[in-house]
C-alpha cells in the first residue's frame, strides 16, 4: 500500500550550529543504552545518543535544544558522522538511534532487528530537506542545468563551464571557460546514495549508486559541511548537498530542468513536489519509508523533486525501560518543534497527516 501526504510549510536559509559527542553501552551485552533516570517529577534526565546523517545536523541543534528546555535533566548527544557510521553504531548499540538519509540495506533490517532484542527497526521520517547542485562561478548566479547535463558533469563528460550543453541551457550568460571542479562526499553518505538514485531515476543514464559515490571524477570531502567548504573555496567547482549548507556559503545553486523547464529551489518548487510524497509498503504503518524511485523520477511542472527525507532509526521495542522514555520523549519534542526555528535552517517542517502518523509510531515505541 502507498500512502501520501500534502505538506503545508515554507523553506528559509540555513544558520549553520551544532557541536555533539557519542556516549553510550551497548543494552544488548547486558548493559542500558543509556543514563536515563525519571526524577521524582516525572522528567526525565540522562543522554539520548544519536548518531549518523551530517544532512540534519542543524535541525538536531534545534531539536536538543528543545528537547533540554523540556527535560532540564536530559541531554541529546548527536555525532554527526555520516549515515553509514550512524547505522553501524545503531546496530552495534552505541547509539540508541541512527540518523540516516537512505533506508536500511541488504542484511541491516536483520542485523537492526538482532540489535533491537529481535523486534523490528522502524524508519521515522522526521526531518526533510531539498538537495541542491551547489557551484562556485562569480556573476553566474542561478544558472540553468538540465538532468541530463547534471549527470555529465558528474560523470567528467563536460568539463568546462563553457561547454556547448550548458551554454544552449542558458542562452545570454556569458560563461567563462573555467574548469569544473567536481566536489563529491567521500564518506559513506546517504546523500550520496539518494542524489545517485536520482541521477539514475531522472535520467536513466547513471550506473553508480550506494552510499560510495564514485571517485573517478573530482575530488572529496567529508561530511556536508565539508563539500560545501570545498566548493567555496574552489572557483568552477559543483557539488551536490543540502540547500542549507549551499545558502549558508553563498554558493549558486542551478535550477534544474527536470523535464518541463528550470525549476528554482524554493518553497513552492518543493512543496509541489512533497505534495505526491508516497511511502512503500513495510509492513508495518509505523515503518515509514519514501518510495524514492517514484519521487526521484517525477518530472511535474514547477515542481523540484530532488528532495531529501532524513531517517531516524529507532527500535520499535526492546529498550530498556529508562531508554524507550528518553527515546519517546526526543522524539516527541522534534515533533513539537516543527516550527519556524527548523525552517531557518533550511528544513521543512512536518504537519497534518504525515505528523499524525510520526506521533502515532512514537507512541507504539515500547
Amino acid at each position: 500500500m502507498i500512502r501520501n501526504f500534502k505538506r503545508t510549510a515554507a523553506i528559509f536559509g540555513l544558520v549553520a550550529a551544532t557541536s555533539t559527542a557519542l556516549v553510550a553501552c551497548n543494552e544488548t551485552s547486558g548493559s542500558t543504552d543509556g543514563d536515563a533516570v525519571a526524577d521524582g517529577n516525572g522528567d526525565l534526565g540522562g543522554t539520548l545518543v544519536g548518531e549518523g546523517a551530517s544532512s540534519q545536523q542543524n535541525a538536531m541543534d534545534v531539536f536538543g535544544i528543545a528537547f533540554q528546555e523540556a527535560y532540564p535533566n536530559a541531554t541529546l548527544s548527536y555525532t554527526p558522522s555520516g549515515s553509514g557510521a550512524g547505522i553501524e553504531s545503531f546496530i552495534n548499540g552505541t547509539a540508541m538511534f541512527a540518523g540516516s538519509d537512505s533506508p536500511l540495506k541488504k542484511d541491516q533490517p536483520e542485523k537492526a532487528k538482532e540489535r533491537c532484542g529481535g523486534n523490528d527497526a522502524w524508519h521515522l521520517p522526521s526531518v526533510i530537506g531539498p538537495v541542491a547542485i551547489a557551484y562556485n562561478l562569480p556573476g553566474s548566479e542561478g544558472l540553468n542545468l538540465s538532468v541530463d547535463t547534471v549527470a555529465k558533469i558528474f560523470k567528467g563528460e563536460i568539463t568546462k563551464w563553457d561547454d556547448a550543453a550548458i551554454k544552449a541551457e542558458n542562452e545570454g550568460v556569458d560563461l567563462p571557460s573555467t574548469d569544473i571542479n567536481v566536489v563529491y562526499r567521500s564518506d559513506e553518505s546517504g546523500t550520496s546514495a539518494n542524489f545517485q538514485k536520482f541521477l539514475a531515476a531522472a535520467t536513466g543514464a547513471w550506473d553508480g549508486e550506494g552510499k560510495q559515490f564514485p571517485q573517478e571524477v573530482g575530488a572529496g570531502a567529508n561530511g556536508s559541511s565539508g563539500v560545501a567548504t570545498e566548493v567555496s573555496s574552489i572557483e568552477g567547482a559543483i557539488t551536490y548537498v543540502e540547500a542549507g549548507f549551499a545558502k549558508d556559503l553563498g554558493l549558486g545553486i542551478a535550477n534544474i530542468d527536470f523535464g518541463n523547464g528550470p525549476v528554482e529551489l524554493n518553497d513552492d518548487s518543493v512543496g509541489k513536489a512533497l505534495d505526491n510524497l508516497a511511502f512503500e509498503d513495510t509492513g508495518s504503518e509505523h515503518n515509514m519509508v519514501v518510495d524514492a524511485d517514484a519521487l526521484f523520477a517525477s518530472d511535474g511542472e514547477g515542481s523540484y523533486p530532488l528532495i531529501l527525507t532524513t531517517y531516524n532509526i529507532v527500535c520499535s521495542a526492546g529498550y530498556d525501560e529508562e531508554t524507550s522514555k528518553l527515546v519517546k520523549a526526543f522524539f516527541t519534542t522534534v515533533l513539537d518543534n516543527q516550527n519556524d526555528d527548523l525552517a531557518a535552517r533550511g528544513f521543512i517542517p512536518v504537519s497534518g497527516g504525515h505528523a499524525d502518523r510520526l506521533k502515532a509510531a512514537i507512541d507504539a515505541v515500547a
